[in-house]
């Protein structure tokens, strides 16, 4: 399996991803004019050469009308982070005052869908990626802001940098097509962070937010070190958050931040093959003759509730030629007793079997698609040179139910945005 590890140890933004990844590619300086070649508006990307702590990597500069974020007018919407990295992209509600509110350009989401929508030559799966990272920035924003997501606006400045860092990372992302995407636990750096709005707590509540279920820590360099626009890309790309897995690492990238400190300020790219993800399982099975339906089916919800990762039946023949059921329950150690107990709580087995069993599985993870019927949720499942994607059916069921179609014409309209 085509594997990507990140090695988030120095946290993570942007810039230094995507200059991570731009370090993977057999010519990065043609990855580099095709990115100038897209034409966002005011942007330009150059690769340099950067060294920190021994360390040669890339810096990915990003200049907007001629200005790097992070410099240019840090006293009107930049945060002065310890990292140099991007930052200024911070959304606000529109009605908050905000310094030279007379002097510079906010975008919302709307605008931010059109320059994407309307003036980037991209794939569909990429613009895709693009906007769904920045509606992930803009919820948290909102959150952290306590507006709706439609009155979030950035700074002119700080959106094209944004959008350009995101750009680049989905667009290499892209290119490279990993089956599987493994980072690992994320730093963040600690301390307080000075921002157009006062003095925060790192990481910055938008930040936060967006790390909510990701593991992370605060480590040892007092700044910021994780932003969140390299947040919301973890979230939305990472199949998971790990030590670095057995794998034969191929080629090895470093993306460079801009300030320097005791420890190499870079994000690492692995690519390289692992094996087909596994685990051991539990199997535990009984047979059953006098159950009915609706109490197997019941047994099953229970099983499933206690832990089992699988629960299933096949028919199976009886003592004296009498019809019964084969009941298979798969479970890791540690939900081992719990679902035993609920195997004899909910069937009327007397007698259970055990026996261990290694499994391989794709990696999985789970998008959600906007219709105009609503969201669905997609399960993407990749590896071995394979992808699926599968609807939600529960999903699926209650736009059938609320529009009153058949399942077969929700999951034909939901189907139609799936690659949008």
């Amino acid at each position: 399996m085509r594997t990507l590890y990140l090695d988030c140890g120095m946290g993570a933004a942007g810039d230094m991803l995507s200059a991570a990844l731009l370090e993977l590619l057999p010519e990065p300086e043609e990855f580099v004019r095709s990115l100038n070649a897209l034409g966002i508006p005011g942007v330009a990307f150059a690769r340099e050469r950067s060294v920190k702590c021994g360390i040669t990597g890339t810096h990915l500069r990003v200049t907007v009308h001629g200005e790097e974020e992070g410099h240019a007018h840090a006293h009107d919407h930049g945060h002065d982070h310890g990292n140099g990295h991007d930052h200024g992209h911070h959304g606000h509600p529109h009605e908050h005052p905000h310094g030279h509110e007379g002097h510079h350009h906010h975008s919302g989401m709307e605008e931010i869908g059109h320059i994407v929508r309307d003036h980037l030559d991209l794939s569909e799966r990429v613009r895709e990626d693009v906007l769904a990272v920045y509606r992930l920035i803009a919820q948290a924003e909102s959150r952290a802001h306590g507006v709706p997501v439609e009155e979030i606006h950035f700074h002119e400045v700080g959106t094209m940098d944004a959008v350009a860092d995101i750009t680049a990372f989905c667009l290499l992302m892209d290119r490279l097509a990993p089956d599987a995407v493994v980072a690992s636990p994320v730093c963040t750096g600690f301390g307080q962070v000075r921002c157009a709005h006062g003095i925060l707590p790192v990481p910055a509540p938008a930040t936060a937010f967006l790390l909510e279920g990701i593991p992370s820590y605060g480590g040892h360099i007092r700044g910021e070190l994780c932003t969140p626009t390299g947040a919301a890309l973890l979230r939305h790309f990472a199949d998971r958050f790990d030590q670095m897995p057995v794998m034969r690492v191929e080629r090895t990238g470093y993306g460079m931040g801009q300030k320097d400190f005791e420890a190499a300020n870079c994000v690492r790219a692995m690519l390289g093959e692992t094996e087909t993800p596994s685990d051991e399982v539990c199997k535990l099975e009984c047979n059953v003759d006098d159950m009915t339906g609706e109490a197997v089916a019941f047994a099953m919800e229970r099983i499933f509730a206690a832990g089992a990762v699988e629960v299933f039946t096949l028919p199976a023949g009886m003592k004296k030629g009498r019809p019964g059921i084969l009941l298979q329950a798969l479970c890791h150690e540690g939900e081992r007793q719990a679902v035993l107990a609920a195997i004899f709580r909910h069937t009327s087995t007397i007698g259970v079997r055990e026996s261990r069993m290694r499994r391989h599985v794709l990696a999985r993870r789970v998008e959600t698609v906007e219709t105009p019927d609503g969201p669905v949720r997609c399960k993407i499942s990749r590896g071995c040179g394979v992808e699926r994607r599968k609807l939600e059916h529960e999903d699926l069921a209650g736009i059938a139910r609320s529009e009153g179609i058949s399942l077969a014409e929700a999951a034909a309209r939901a189907g139609r945005y799936l690659d949008r």
